[in-house]
């Protein structure tokens, strides 16, 4: 499902205008992205929690000629399924 297809089935699900479901869902991202930065953990009850992770840097190798390249740290994010997510799909 693409941005402007879930878009469009918020504003039919929640009788909203799409403009006013694009807002709703740019708020929703803009909420997941704060709270990460400012706790590391986004729990959507029952649906999924959002989790990010520094890792830190590292020596890795080019499989193709074999020179050791240095890996820069970064911030790595996990999403995990939450139990009512998992039931609705099995």
């Amino acid at each position: 499902m693409s941005s402007a297809e879930l878009v469009s089935f918020m504003a039919e699900e929640a009788g909203l205008t799409k403009a006013d479901a694009t807002r709703a869902l740019d708020a929703m991202k803009k909420g997941i992205e704060k709270g990460l930065k400012e706790s590391g953990k986004v729990t959507l009850t029952g649906f999924c929690t959002f989790t990010s992770k520094e890792k830190p840097a590292t020596t890795g190798r080019n499989p193709k000629t074999g020179e050791t390249v240095q890996i820069a740290a970064k911030t790595a994010i996990t999403i995990k399924a939450g139990s009512k997510l998992k039931e609705a799909l099995n």
